[in-house]
């Protein structure tokens, strides 16, 4: 995996807590780099951190279904992306929920837990097509840190303007990715 798909994989990947900060920085009165950082610090975080122990479930079973790797790696992208698609497109807010402003450890792990779970599936992906792990993670995880920062920012001037639109060319990025380690692997590019 080139670096370009990988910045590509991080922003699609990150367009879930994207939002979520987008909804954070809409409840808050007041935004200071410290709290940005408190977001993209536990965003950014469990972004890294899924993806690292997907991997390691991953290579368990690396052996076993490496006949039909590519298969998994374009459904799960094409299911995780597919669903964002489908939440953009519906309107929904499932990210912004109850969000509030509060930053305390129990309402951002749950957010944090929630909006990487994708992120645990691509890094049982990341198994089957070989990526250097801690490069991927750090990659992601600084590409996460960075947009959830900016997006408390946008979400305190612009309200839930861009959600929609963020989440909704994350998931056509992961989709079009996981097509492209499909066609590369049947040969057709």
């Amino acid at each position: 995996m080139g670096i370009m798909e990988l910045f590509l994989l991080a922003v699609g990947l990150s367009m879930d807590a994207f939002a979520v900060s987008v909804c954070k920085g809409l409840a808050m009165q007041k935004i200071t780099v410290k709290r940005a950082g408190i977001v993209g610090l536990w965003f950014g975080g469990f972004q890294a951190l899924m993806p690292l122990l997907g991997y390691v479930l991953g290579v368990q079973f690396k052996e076993k279904i490496t006949a039909v790797d590519h298969w998994i790696a374009f459904v799960l992208l094409a299911l995780i992306g597919g669903n964002m698609v489908r939440e953009a497109l519906s309107g929904e807010c499932a990210e912004c929920g109850d969000t509030d402003a509060s930053l305390d450890v129990k309402t951002m792990f749950l957010l944090a837990v929630a909006t990487s779970v994708d992120a645990l599936a691509v890094g049982i992906t990341f198994a089957f097509l070989e990526v250097h792990i801690i490069r991927a993670i750090s990659f992601i995880g600084i590409v996460t840190f960075v947009l959830s920062a900016v997006g408390v920012k946008v979400g305190n001037i612009f309200g839930t303007r861009y959600k929609a639109k963020a989440e909704l060319a994350g998931g056509v990025i992961l989709i079009l990715i996981g097509a492209k380690i499909l066609l590369e692997h049947l040969g057709f590019l």
